[in-house]
């Protein structure tokens, strides 16, 4: 994606200092966003944001896919400047449809681990997420360890799972195609469609609540699902939440499965150098509060601490794969699961 030169030149000029809880001077205009995300403590983000710099955020809400259909509608009339989505898989797909563009900035690098950031600045980390395994402690009294143990014909008839088609799906694919090659993650699709307790249905709410039902002894969901249940009411889930054991897998091995909520510029954003500002923003510290805490995230930025119920699932070591390699296998990642009729 090619950029003016006195656009680029914005856009380096932009970087501004929010490392730690600094905030720039005050500026004026407007920045519009395009956001996937719909918790009430976003609204902090915007409304800090503006006490701080002066820039107003124009929000636009909707789901990560019906933004990207936008976008592309839109072409270079979009008043998009800044895309907000959740995994890496999914801003991917922005990226290689031309929506999104670059951005130098050494506060953003600096404070986004390299992992979770696009090599070239096309998108950036704000929050992550872990995929781990639950299990039914009742019933199972040795969970699975790794995410090959899910393939493992001892656990037949006890998984449940979400759709091949579900972004999170191909996301953890994908990183077992980058981790082991095509062959093992082909055949690793393989035994976990054996191993399922029910053909994969529902969101990763329901693999929990499958677990409390019974009918599932392991299940594989992100982590805030099951710390939604801890901390709030959850019909069919949290009266059964204490049956519920979490195990973050391959900690002996490359690490848990982590993706991330990210940001980006927009390829034909009016207002780039607010934008930026914005982006930057989003990795100071009160606002990685914010922004983690929505949703019961993990911060990117180091040193900043998640909310207390995140934090008592435990520490774990995290798979440091850079998360482009989502992208770049998921469309054989969705080739894998079809040709072994995992549906």
């Amino acid at each position: 994606m090619a950029i003016s030169a006195p656009r680029m030149l914005a856009l380096l000029a932009s970087v501004s200092m929010f490392a730690g809880t600094a905030l720039p001077a005050h500026a004026e205009g407007e920045v519009n966003v395009y956001s996937s995300r719909h918790y009430d403590t976003d609204d902090r983000l915007y409304t800090d944001f503006t006490d701080a710099t002066g820039i107003k955020v124009n929000l636009i809400e909707g789901s990560g896919d019906e933004l990207i259909e936008r976008l592309k509608a839109e072409g270079a009339n979009s008043p998009a400047d800044v895309f907000i989505t959740v995994d890496a898989g999914r801003i991917w797909r922005a990226d290689a449809a031309g929506l999104l563009a670059p951005v130098q900035s050494e506060v953003l690098d600096e404070r986004v681990p390299e992992a979770l950031r696009h090599p070239d600045g096309h998108w950036f980390g704000v929050s992550t997420r872990a995929r781990v395994i639950f299990y039914d402690k009742d019933k199972v009294s040795e969970p699975p360890q790794t995410y090959a143990d899910l393939a493992d014909p001892k656990y037949k008839g006890q998984v449940c799972a979400r759709s091949g088609t579900n972004i999170y799906m191909l996301s953890l694919l994908a990183s077992q195609i980058a981790h082991n090659g095509e062959d093992a993650a082909k055949a690793w699709a393989q035994g976990l469609k054996d191993n399922l307790a029910r053909d994969p249905q529902g969101g990763d709410t329901d693999q929990l609540r499958g677990i409390a039902s019974g009918e599932c002894g392991i299940a594989l969901s992100n982590t805030y699902y099951f710390v939604r249940a801890v901390t709030g009411s959850v019909d069919g889930l949290s009266d059964a939440i204490d049956r519920i054991g979490i195990v973050f897998p391959d900690q002996d091995g490359n690490g848990t499965h982590v993706n991330i909520s990210g940001v980006a510029l927009t390829a034909h954003a009016p207002h780039a150098e607010n934008a930026v500002k914005f982006m930057e923003y989003l990795t100071s510290d009160s606002a990685q509060g914010y922004f983690a805490n929505g949703n019961n995230e993990y911060p990117v930025v180091e040193g900043v601490e998640a909310n207390s119920a995140v934090e008592a699932l435990g520490s774990f070591k995290a798979d440091d794969l850079n998360l482009s390699a989502l992208g770049e296998n998921q469309t054989r990642a969705q080739e894998i699961y079809n040709e072994v009729g995992y549906k």
